[in-house]
């Protein structure tokens, strides 16, 4: 009833409060998810992003990280479809990290005009990894003889199956330096006047949000709502927005009718993504 009144005053009498759309990117970062896990995507996040930026009235964006990072490719199309929403909206977009927002996490925080974190996240890890495993003996054990048949001299390129080649090393050595080159040119671009020295930011280490400050990979420490409050005052209200679920809720991934062999396979495939992200949460000490 307050707020039907309100809206009947002419406009110089209302005391209008600013309306923050918050928008939250937490998970590891990777095209799909699976049966156990939801992933970060763009997919996923879209017509979240289009909503909050499509808010009129809103001064600005909130956006919160919680990410470990994970594809690089996932990443530069999150934080691309940002920049393009703000330019096009005109809207300023503050980026909070919570606990963590390093690798392809901090890439996607690049996204902010200004970057605020609390003094004991994790921020920076500013390189490029790749992992796996390597079997070449297991399958003599076991008595299987693998067969594999190519058109194309490189298309078994770090077969886990076989020996590592140092050639094969060295290219895909020679891949992660040009993609590192494409995050260092991004952070240099969004944090240009604000870095400290190269050799450090760019080492692949990541630090506390305190130190962060002091290396320039962040503009402040705070939290959302305080910080939220001292710049568009005490009553401003803060909307969350998130992705629509369908009519019957969000749809159990990696499971399909095609019986119960294509359940077992995506129940397994799952528990090696949940053994990944683990291992990606828990570089962290998350």
């Amino acid at each position: 009833m307050a707020g039907f009144f309100r809206r009947m005053l002419p406009k110089r009498f209302r005391k209008e409060r600013a309306i923050i759309p918050v928008v939250r990117l937490s998970g590891v970062i990777a095209s799909g998810g699976g049966p156990l896990r939801q992933s970060l995507n763009l997919a996923g996040i879209s017509q979240a992003l289009e909503k909050a930026f499509g808010m009129k009235a809103a001064p600005a964006v909130a956006i919160v990280i919680n990410s470990p990072g994970g594809s690089p490719v996932q990443s530069r199309m999150i934080y691309s479809r940002i920049r393009d929403l703000a330019r096009e909206k005109e809207k300023k977009v503050l980026v909070f990290v919570e606990d963590v927002a390093a690798s392809g996490g901090y890439m996607i925080a690049l996204a902010g005009d200004e970057i605020i974190a609390d003094a004991t996240s994790i921020v920076g890890s500013i390189g490029v990894v790749s992992g796996g495993f390597g079997f070449p003996e297991l399958l003599k054990k076991l008595g299987v003889e693998r067969r594999v048949y190519t058109a194309g001299e490189n298309k078994v390129i770090l077969d886990p199956f076989q020996p590592e080649k140092e050639k094969d090393i060295e290219y895909l050595k020679s891949l992660q330096v040009e993609i590192h080159k494409v995050f260092i040119d991004m952070v240099r671009e969004r944090r240009a006047g604000k870095l400290a020295a190269d050799e450090v930011v760019f080492s692949g280490l990541f630090w506390t949000g305190g130190r962060g400050l002091e290396l320039g990979l962040i503009d402040g420490l705070g939290d959302m709502r305080q910080e939220l409050k001292k710049r568009f005052g005490d009553k401003i209200k803060l909307e969350l927005v998130t992705t629509p679920r369908s009519l019957f809720g969000r749809r159990t991934p990696g499971i399909s009718l095609s019986g119960l062999d294509g359940i077992g396979a995506g129940l397994a495939s799952g528990l090696a993504e949940v053994a990944e992200e683990k291992a990606l949460w828990g570089r962290y000490g998350l």
